[in-house]
């Protein structure tokens, strides 16, 4: 192979940098819209408390919380997250 074919010594280091860059920012953006999201969530529902249909169970010297329904809404709300970021990438 020609060096014409094969492209410039160095091209492919080039291309796996910009890749590299494209991805960052991707990740830069989707780590502040899920920070803006939480940071809503937060002034919404007030730091500490649970979604109505979270199960919470207090004993003396216990307790014990399984956030069930915020695990749900979390799940959606990443799922369409994920979603239109794989849609806007076609």
């Amino acid at each position: 192979m020609s060096q014409r074919e094969n492209g410039a010594p160095g091209e492919k280091g080039e291309k796996m940098l910009e890749l590299l860059g494209k991805m960052l920012l991707v990740f830069g953006g989707m780590m502040c819209l899920f920070g803006g999201l939480l940071w809503g969530l937060g002034k919404a529902f007030g730091s500490g408390r649970l979604l109505p249909g979270d199960l919470v169970i207090q004993r003396p010297g216990f307790t014990f919380v399984f956030p069930i329904v915020t695990s749900i809404v979390l799940s959606l709300v990443l799922t369409l997250i994920f979603w239109l970021v794989g849609l806007l990438r076609r």
